[in-house]
């Protein structure tokens, strides 16, 4: 019978090295001050070897589990995985995180949980004692939800607030939704038009009110009113498609129309179109997201496209360096978002309706 070949350990690499364990472990994990051929010589010795570290090796240099929690929506999540409509936040913050993740030697772990839970503080005590990450990554609505927040600054465990703007516990990273929903806006304006309307999100998400201000903002520098132009949606289909509905069909309708993502924005192309108006002759519209389904749309949709990847990946270089002792950011860090432009927005002209 053959023999079972032996599971190559930390200890293996460290005498084929001629090394301590602890500077093993200093190389696995990266750390500063290990000199460029003490480096060598211990790569040299795992690539030989064909030594794969494990977690409780990387553990061995101090109290760190090279794991990052990425809390996101339990019921929006899921709703979109059922839809299957090609919401991709998810993989988006897989793709930022998971990558930068890849490069320090963390992983990244996903759990979603219910924000309006009575049990919300248990479920995450539980998946802490658990996993015991070095950081965790909060995404909207959670990231400006009080209890939340208090509750992880309790358990002194670095963590990110994605999507939100107060600098008090925790940090913050904006991905400039105000500024983004001016650039929408500032984009319409330059192609002249004036009645521009705007459906905003689900106001459990902080994101949503500030994409409002934005527009809001805009349009009053360029000295154009908002009155009647402003219809609350909820990031859903069915809120959307409502929402174009009251604005389309209202006395003065708008020329053009901001939707606050992208399920909103493909129901005001088929509210445009049961009323007979063809998209971007006489109705230009712009979303948010820029999830994969725009690209399919007819016409095309212009979108802000969110740096979720982006931000996903700063979120976790973040929490590495506050893991490190590093003193977090002074200032709000923001990555912004581009405008990408399609096929659903044209220059107002006479012919337009505004």
């Amino acid at each position: 019978m053959a023999r079972r070949r032996q599971a190559v350990t930390i200890k293996h690499v460290a005498a084929d090295a001629g090394v301590s364990l602890q500077t093993v472990s200093r190389v696995i994990n990266n750390e500063p001050n290990v000199r460029p051929e003490m480096k060598e010589r211990v790569q040299e010795a795992i690539d030989r070897l064909g030594y794969v570290p494990s977690i409780a090796a990387q553990r061995m240099s101090g109290s760190r589990s090279y794991l990052i929690l990425a809390l996101n929506d339990r019921d929006r999540t899921i709703a979109d995985w059922r839809a299957r409509q090609g919401t991709d936040w998810v993989d988006q913050m897989l793709l930022g995180g998971m990558l930068k993740c890849a490069e320090h030697g963390y992983r990244m772990i996903f759990e979603l949980v219910d924000t309006h839970s009575d049990h919300v503080e248990r479920e995450i005590l539980a998946a802490i004692a658990a996993l015991q990450p070095d950081g965790i990554i909060l995404t909207p609505p959670h990231s400006d939800n009080p209890q939340l927040v208090r509750f992880l600054a309790q358990q002194k465990i670095p963590f990110v607030r994605i999507g939100s703007q107060e600098n008090g516990e925790g940090i913050p990273i904006s991905m400039d939704d105000e500024g983004s929903a001016r650039t929408a806006t500032r984009h319409l304006i330059s192609l002249g038009h004036s009645k521009i309307g705007f459906i905003s999100g689900d106001p459990d998400y902080a994101l949503s009110g500030w994409r409002v201000d934005g527009w809001q903002g805009e349009m009053a520098a360029a000295g154009l009113p908002t009155d009647g132009l402003l219809e609350p949606g909820d990031f859903t289909y069915a809120s959307g498609e409502r929402a174009a509905r009251r604005l389309l069909e209202s006395a003065n309708p708008p020329s053009a129309i901001i939707a606050s993502n992208d399920q909103m924005a493909l129901a005001t192309l088929e509210v445009a179109r049961s009323l007979g108006l063809e998209v971007p002759r006489d109705l230009s519209v712009i979303s948010f997201d820029n999830t994969p389904l725009v690209h399919f749309t007819q016409p095309p949709l212009t979108a802000i496209d969110q740096p979720i990847a982006a931000t996903a990946s700063m979120a976790v270089e973040l929490i590495i360096a506050a893991k490190k002792g590093d003193p977090r950011p002074e200032a709000l860090t923001v990555i912004s978002a581009d405008l990408v432009e399609r096929g659903s927005v044209a220059s107002c002209t006479a012919g337009t309706r505004g």
